[in-house]
């Protein structure tokens, strides 16, 4: 019998934390779905504990593969995946029990092709911890909302199958901002709805995640954004030229500028130096990001020399 819901779980040395993933599938109060684990290519343990999981749970179907990165695995279990509706959600990541009704829910109820939620980060440090639940995107200015940042995360949205199948799936050629890319083709330009409840809970933890590396997430989120715009030309008519440079060059100068000053240098000084390419910036801009073109070593003495000086620029 074919599932309502798909649920797609990338894995890759996960064996620490997936079990408890899973459970949160497992504990969801609609019952009507599949579990797709995909094994990237795991080098530890986590294979084994898949397949036991699998072994014990007719819900559950385990896919193995060379390892491609987590935009290829889940591909792979989109292409098996039977549900009317799709779910992503990472191995170090989890579900409160009402994930799926109230998801299912909003979408049966309305015409929108995916629903988003609230979520909370768990176990971090440097941002922050409070339950947030995201504005409703579905108004005048939709479209640049969504083109401007991701507006939640992987794990806190259902989609059509369909309409994720139509938008590509997963673009493997990001590393970082895969989500964001595949969001705005579902729904930029087709209706999506809120629901106003924390259901998702990203789990922050000492791995290595995407977020470790802010540069290397802005740059990847800027080329998401060119490349809609290169498929998408009717969005620099509809918003114009000014504001297209704002929401693309302007974002990426103001993560150069997050990075700066929280005294990470070396990512500061790899987005600064993209945006400078472009000749983006004030004069004031130029004096923070033209040094990046020093060597570090002159660079970092340079900063000292100037006492490395406090506050934001305006």
């Amino acid at each position: 019998m074919t599932p309502l819901v798909s649920i797609i779980m990338p894995c890759f040395n996960a064996a620490l934390l997936v079990e408890k993933a899973i459970r949160s599938v497992l504990d969801q109060s609609h019952t009507d779905f599949e579990l797709i684990l995909v094994n990237d290519g795991s080098t530890d343990h986590t294979g084994e504990i898949l397949r036991q999981w699998a072994d014990t749970h007719p819900h559950i179907n385990v896919l193995s593969q060379d390892n491609k990165g987590v935009s290829a695995a889940r591909n792979t279990g989109l292409a098996e995946a039977s549900g009317k509706y799709v779910a992503f959600l990472d191995a170090d990541d989890y579900w409160d029990k009402e994930f799926l009704t109230s998801m299912i829910s909003a979408l049966d109820e309305s015409n929108a092709v995916l629903a988003y939620c609230g979520w909370q980060n768990v176990g971090a440090t440097d941002v922050s911890t409070a339950p947030f639940v995201p504005p409703d995107y579905e108004n005048a200015v939709k479209l640049e909302s969504l083109f401007r940042n991701c507006r939640w995360p992987i794990h806190a949205a259902l989609s059509l199958r369909s309409a994720i199948v139509e938008a590509g799936g997963f673009d493997t050629r990001f590393k970082t901002s895969e989500d964001y890319y595949l969001w705005l083709a579902i729904g930029g330009f087709k209706p999506i709805i809120r629901v106003p409840k924390v259901l998702a809970y990203y789990v922050h933890h000492g791995e290595t995640q995407a977020t470790s590396d802010p540069a290397n997430m802005a740059l990847n989120h800027f080329s998401v954004q060119r490349e809609f715009l290169a498929k998408h030309p009717q969005l620099r008519e509809l918003l114009g030229a000014e504001r297209i440079a704002d929401l693309t060059y302007g974002e990426l100068l103001r993560k150069g500028y997050q990075c700066y000053w929280k005294r990470n240098l070396r990512c500061a000084r790899r987005i600064f130096k993209a945006v400078m390419k472009s000749g983006y910036g004030t004069l004031s801009d130029w004096k923070y990001m033209a040094p990046s073109l020093l060597p570090f070593v002159a660079h970092e003495a340079l900063l000292r020399k100037l006492n490395y000086e406090k506050g934001t620029p305006s």
